[in-house]
């Protein structure tokens, strides 16, 4: 993709002043700025990932590239905010009105089929934390934490009803992120002792069974 001459007029907007809109040729550009670095950050990490290679991966220069965002923090940043809401969508969806084996199923579900479609982008966020989050700490907090001990209130009172097993909440909620990503983050490991095969539709079926059994009161 060719290089889009900087829109000067457009670089900086005065204090207070609404930003002007981005015209179609910034908004391709942004975009293919954002697939190139999740491409690089979810294969080199935020440490491994360069300037130059985003810019490579994009089509674009580095001075181009700079126009759009000042830093590979920004760029970053951007990346894991917007995946932060889609990431979260699915344990927000839980119903506390729904049937509960049902609405944790459907979770489970959910968070599998994101493994299939948006492989980069869990790894984007497992290396995020591998790395003690240090980009990305405070939306843990602020976002993360209130909406999983949210949830897991959910989940601890359907257990208290007699509705669902006994189980620990949090641990239920990291069990399955922890079976459902793994399919994502250890893709390449997957695909090699599974050659040839959807791993999706076999996993689909052993988790319910694990989760059925494990939620059977």
């Amino acid at each position: 993709m060719p290089d889009a001459p900087p829109d000067k007029s457009r670089r900086a907007a005065p204090a207070g002043s609404p930003r002007a809109p981005r015209t179609r040729i910034q908004e391709r550009n942004r975009q293919a700025i954002l697939g190139a670095a999740l491409e690089v950050f979810s294969a080199q990490g935020f440490r491994g990932a360069t300037l130059d290679r985003i810019a490579a991966e994009a089509g674009l220069s580095k001075p181009n590239l700079l126009y759009y965002f000042p830093s590979k923090a920004a760029i970053h940043e951007e990346l894991l905010s917007g995946l932060m809401d889609t990431w979260l969508q699915p344990l927000r969806a839980l119903d506390p009105n729904g049937d509960p084996r049902a609405e944790i199923l459907t979770y489970v579900r959910r968070k599998l089929e994101m493994s299939r479609t948006m492989p980069r982008e869990s790894r984007l966020f497992a290396n995020e934390v591998l790395q003690g989050a240090p980009n990305f700490g405070p939306r843990l907090h602020s976002g993360l934490k209130p909406l999983v001990d949210e949830k897991a209130a959910v989940i601890a009172g359907w257990a208290a009803e007699g509705r669902i097993a006994e189980v620990d909440p949090h641990h239920l909620i990291f069990s399955i992120w922890a079976t459902t990503q793994h399919y994502a983050d250890f893709e390449a490991q997957i695909a090699t002792l599974l050659p040839g095969a959807d791993p999706m539709e076999g996993a689909g079926r052993h988790l319910e069974r694990l989760f059925c059994r494990l939620l059977a009161p």
